[in-house]
């Protein structure tokens, strides 16, 4: 008979957040690391995915303090470094978008090094695989990014997670302004995993991308987007990652009434109806259609707690401000602009809005 073993060990056997961060199930990860961290402060796994939930929603201070400690605390090289390197390479990252200026470099330069190394201590994580493929193909030469070197990772990919990697492959000669090679891989990944919300999100981004749009003429484009959008949708009654992706196709397509009706019917039962409910404002603004309904939506984002992997509250704050003014708020437009900007003080849309409010 095996002797008993204490409870946290088993605690610690049990303990996975990977599944739900990979879902987009950020609240729920971070919620669960928080737990464990009140009993064990010194949880490298906790820390990294609490830093990895943070990102998501944002909040990239607190994501690279959170990520550096959990480097700290792995310091045995495998699995539980890599998941602390990708932590600390997506707060850097996301810092780095943020900052928008030339110190901006050193960030990213040092994001694309956590990547390297957490792909080299664990092969099989997809997300740093995703994430580094994307940051070669996008980040200019002087800082080490190529085609040939994102491709290299969309082949690595394939090895463990066959679909992920034909997704990468596509959006990369996407990225490259390859189209026609491109579709047939996200085909691919979309038959091999045919309910995959992130599969589907990438895939409508890019096929709503100025690069399909070169490839296939705006017409065209618009088509697709909409009879796409509409054959997918009935793969994807409740997962709301997935219904935020229609609902933009359809956006994108020229049917906002359709795109606005997709997502009032999914609210009730979506996993995550914050999401969607930020994509009701975002409609609003964008549209013009359904303005009092969509302020009243943002405003309930703002009072509750928005899960990771959208625009979070900065977006919300911005989009409140375009509704406002559009209803001829201005002095309230002018407040949401501003309450955008102390979350995120160098936002494109909300110093936009402030340049016309003024």
């Amino acid at each position: 008979m095996l002797p008993l073993l204490p409870p946290l060990l088993f605690l610690a056997a049990a303990y996975d957040p990977a599944p739900d961060l990979e879902a987009g199930r950020f609240l729920k990860a971070q919620a669960e690391a928080e737990a464990r961290l009140r009993e064990q402060p010194r949880d490298a796994l906790a820390r990294a995915a609490r830093s990895q939930a943070l990102s998501a929603q944002q909040r990239f201070p607190e994501a690279l303090a959170e990520a550096e400690q959990a480097v700290v605390l792995a310091s045995a090289p495998g699995p539980l470094k890599a998941q602390a390197l990708l932590a600390r390479g997506l707060a850097r990252a996301g810092s780095a978008l943020r900052e928008r200026n030339f110190g901006s470099l050193k960030r990213a330069s040092g994001a694309l090094d956590d990547l390297e190394q957490a792909t080299a201590q664990d092969p099989r994580l997809a997300r740093a695989w995703i994430s580094l493929g994307l940051a070669y193909q996008e980040l200019p030469g002087l800082l080490g990014g190529s085609t040939r070197k994102a491709l290299r990772c969309a082949a690595q990919l394939r090895a463990v997670q066959p679909a992920r990697g034909d997704l990468l492959q596509g959006l990369i000669l996407s990225l490259d302004e390859r189209w026609w090679e491109a579709e047939p891989f996200f085909r691919k990944a979309l038959a091999a995993a045919p309910q995959d919300a992130e599969i589907l999100a990438f895939y409508l981004d890019a096929l709503g991308s100025r690069e399909a749009r070169k490839a296939l003429g705006r017409d065209e484009q618009r088509r697709r987007l909409a009879a796409e959008a509409r054959r997918l949708q009935p793969r994807f009654p409740t997962q709301a990652r997935a219904l935020e992706a229609l609902s933009d196709a359809l956006l994108k397509a020229g049917q906002p009434e359709e795109a606005w009706t997709l997502t009032r019917n999914a609210l009730d039962q979506a996993d995550a109806p914050s999401l969607l409910r930020l994509q009701l404002g975002k409609l609003a603004a964008r549209s013009g259609l359904h303005k009092e309904e969509g302020l009243a939506h943002l405003d309930r984002v703002l009072r509750e707690p928005l899960e990771g992997g959208s625009g979070g509250y900065p977006a919300a704050h911005w989009r409140r401000g375009q509704i406002l003014q559009a209803l001829g708020r201005t002095q309230e437009a002018r407040a949401a602009a501003h309450q955008a900007l102390k979350h995120d003080p160098k936002h494109p849309g909300a110093n936009r809005l402030l340049d016309e409010l003024e």
